[in-house]
This record gives structure tokens, C-alpha cells and sequence, in this order.
């Protein structure tokens, strides 16, 4: 027996509580990923080889390896916390330098840039100002707080029922301010240029002949600014046949609204009576849309599972404006650690293998939660223990050969 081997194992039992105790101590850091410390016998080398009873020297730390384990998703109240699930690594620009890191808590630093807690910046695609995400090199995600432009309305639906069992209103001249000149009435929102809401009134009246109705229109209650294609004020007759249908491709009706406020006007769009009916049941409106809206603030984010982030406007629009995008690795267990949640590749972990978040072979994300460390601290308590008898077990070695060569040295 002899002090080397006794020596080496306390050095291995030292590396080996230290890591543990780095486990430890970063069991509360997100993103963290727990190592392991691995060991390997130690022999002399003869120029004759060795042999069967060969008797080794020890033992040393191989390699202290990261466990890349997924670690436990805690949901949080901040939407910019990302977490993933399964692998992969957000990719991390600083001035340049690419970083990877599985910590994904981010903020907006001051010019809208998506950045970690050291400042860095979240990378991937940028959406083009229709929220079209084009494939393209990944880039620091940028979010512009800028107001989006209105929408001039150019289509407006509207699907409905009107009561084949109505007669002839009492008041035999339409007039918007006499209800009983009309027999049903309904009305929708519609935007100009400059994204001023204008509302756009339709009135339904029974004539004498079977099945026919004249449709009167007004904008913000002025019949004599809204033309149906016929001039203002004047009504359009709308003709059903004995199923309660309007005539077979009937065309949409051009709409045109004069309208104030310095947009442009008139405000012309199209009107789609699709799916109108003339049933024996009461009215009711079972279809109103157009595609305009007003000018909006950016309100909030949400990340989608696919890495979108969408913004969320005052005046109810949505809109992608980035995609995060994921790195992958052959070998994850080759980058090198930096600190501060950070890898950086190597020639042993090979090169980044980029995609978004659920394709190839990177997770998915979790918006408003965090990757916990994968550290189990049970475990890693239990391990301690073990790599502490395994301290004294060496040194109790250490203590026998000294009493083995005191025993030598008092001989006489």
C-alpha cells in the first residue's frame, strides 16, 4: 500500500464534493444545468507492459460533465420569461460575439431590444411591417412601440334573416328619425384613411310586391351621404325567391360614404350581402364584418409555443413582430461554460444547429415560466454523503501506511 493511492482518491473525493457543492449552491438559478464529476483508475506505465497482477496507483477525475436533463417549468407572472421545452438553447448576441444559454428570462432594454439580465440580445427572425416572419439569419429582436397605421375599410359583410311574414311599415315614407317607416334596422363600424370610425346604417323596408325589400343607408345618421350605387339616399331593392335566396351571384354592392374629418372621402367599399335570407323566422344578424380599423398602441406580448411573439393593439389587433429561433448541438456536453448561464461552442460540441422553436429536433416554448435547474437536491445531499465517506475512507488508507512505516522504522 502506498500514500499515492490514498492521496489520489482524496483529491478525486475533494473535485467530486466540489462539483457536488456547485450543484448546490445553484440549485435556485434558472436555466442551471447540474454536472457530474467522473473518475478513472490511474496505472503505472513499465516498458514491459502490464500484466495480470498489475496493482494501479490511484485514481483521477476524468471529466466533470453537464447533465443537459430538462429541468421543472414554473410558470411566472412576467409574459418575456421563456422557457423550454426540450432542447435546444436561446442564442445570445453580444456585439457579435454568439452565446447560448437556457435561462430565458428577458426585458427590453431602452431601444426595444429583447435582452438577458448581462444585457445581451435575444436573436431570431423580425417580422416586416404586415407581420409577415421571412426566413432569413437570425438577428437581435428589435420591437418597435410605434403606433400601427389604421385600415380603410374596402369590405364590408353582413349576413342576415329578415321575417318573410312582415307586412308594409304603417309609415308609408322612409324616414330614419320614424321607426314605424322601417321594419328592421341594423348597423357596423367602418374606418376612413385616417382611421376615424364612421357608423354605417342599414334600414330594412317590406314593399307591397312579394319578397322584395328596399334597403336604405346612412352614414352617422345622414341618409343623403351614403350611396348604395344608386345616388345618395336612394334605396337599393333587394329580390328573393320563393326559398327566402337572393338571385344567384349577386353582385357586392360599391358603397360609397362621404365622410368629414380630412380623410379622404368619399370612402368607398364593398358590400357583400352573402348569405341573406328570407325566411318565415324573426331578424337577426348572423354575419357582420368588415376588414378596417383604427390607428392602435401596443398594448402587451404574448410567445407563442412556436416562438412568435405577438403584439396586442388598444385598438384590438394583433401582430407577429419576431420569431425566437433555437441552437442545438451534436454534443452539448462539449461547449464550454462561461458563467452567467452562458455556453459558447467548441470544436467538440460541433456547430449550432438553428431552427424555430418545434422543428428538427429543438423543443417547444412556454411563455410567462422558467426552467428550473435540474438539480435534484435530494440526491445531490445523498451524494455528499457518500463522497464524504469516501474522503475519510481514503485518508483512513493514508493513516494505515503511516502506521505501516512507523512499525518499519522501529525495528531494530
Amino acid at each position: 500500500m502506498g500514500f499515492q493511492s490514498g492521496l489520489s482518491g482524496l483529491n478525486t473525493a475533494s473535485k467530486n464534493l466540489d462539483v457536488i457543492g456547485n450543484n448546490v449552491a445553484n440549485a435556485s438559478v434558472v436555466g442551471f444545468k447540474g454536472s457530474q464529476a467522473q473518475f478513472a483508475d490511474v496505472f503505472a506505465n513499465s516498458l514491459s507492459g502490464g500484466g495480470a497482477s498489475q496493482i494501479g496507483i490511484g485514481s483521477k477525475v476524468a471529466t466533470v460533465a453537464q447533465m443537459f436533463s430538462q429541468g421543472n417549468i414554473s410558470v411566472t407572472s412576467n409574459p418575456l420569461d421563456v422557457a423550454i421545452n426540450g432542447k435546444g438553447f436561446f442564442r445570445l448576441d453580444g456585439g457579435g460575439a454568439i452565446t447560448y444559454s437556457r435561462n430565458g428570462q428577458f426585458r427590453f432594454d431602452s431601444q426595444g431590444f429583447l435582452v438577458n439580465n448581462q444585457g445581451l440580445s435575444l436573436t431570431g427572425q423580425i417580422a416586416d411591417v404586415n407581420g409577415n416572419i421571412l426566413p432569413s439569419a437570425p438577428a437581435p429582436i428589435q420591437i418597435s412601440f410605434s403606433d400601427i397605421a389604421p385600415q380603410t375599410t374596402t369590405e364590408f359583410r353582413l349576413g342576415m334573416n329578415l321575417d318573410a311574414g312582415d307586412t308594409e311599415p304603417s309609415v308609408a315614407t322612409f324616414d330614419i328619425d320614424t321607426p314605424d317607416s322601417f321594419n328592421f334596422s341594423t348597423s357596423g363600424t367602418v374606418y376612413d384613411t385616417l382611421g376615424n370610425s364612421h357608423v354605417f346604417s342599414l334600414y330594412f323596408v317590406k314593399t307591397a310586391t312579394v319578397g322584395e325589400w328596399d334597403m336604405y343607408a346612412s352614414v352617422d345618421g345622414d341618409v343623403n351621404d351614403a350611396d348604395l350605387g344608386l345616388g345618395a339616399g336612394n334605396p337599393v331593392t333587394l329580390t328573393f325567391d320563393n326559398l327566402g335566396a337572393l338571385p344567384a351571384g349577386m353582385p357586392a354592392l360599391n358603397v360609397s360614404l362621404i365622410v368629414g374629418s380630412g380623410a379622404v372621402t368619399p370612402l368607398d367599399f364593398e358590400f357583400d350581402l352573402t348569405g341573406t335570407t328570407q325566411f318565415g323566422s324573426q331578424f337577426g344578424v348572423n354575419d357582420l364584418t368588415q376588414d378596417g380599423f383604427a390607428s392602435g398602441r401596443l398594448a402587451g406580448f404574448n410567445v407563442g409555443n412556436d416562438g412568435v411573439i405577438v403584439g396586442r393593439y388598444t385598438n384590438g389587433q394583433s401582430r407577429n413582430l419576431a420569431q425566437i429561433v433555437l441552437a442545438d448541438f451534436r454534443n452539448p456536453q462539449g461547449l464550454s461554460p462561461m458563467g452567467d448561464n452562458q455556453w459558447q461552442e467548441t470544436s467538440a460540441s460541433g456547430l449550432p444547429i438553428v431552427g424555430t422553436p418545434g422543428t428538427g429536433s429543438v423543443g417547444v416554448l412556454q411563455s410567462s415560466a422558467v426552467e428550473d435547474a435540474n438539480v435534484d437536491l435530494t440526491a445531490e445531499l445523498v451524494n455528499m454523503i457518500t463522497a464524504q465517506r469516501v474522503y475519510q475512507a481514503n485518508a483512513q488508507t493514508i493513516k494505515t501506511q503511516d502506521a505501516i512505516l512507523q512499525t518499519l522504522v522501529n525495528l531494530r
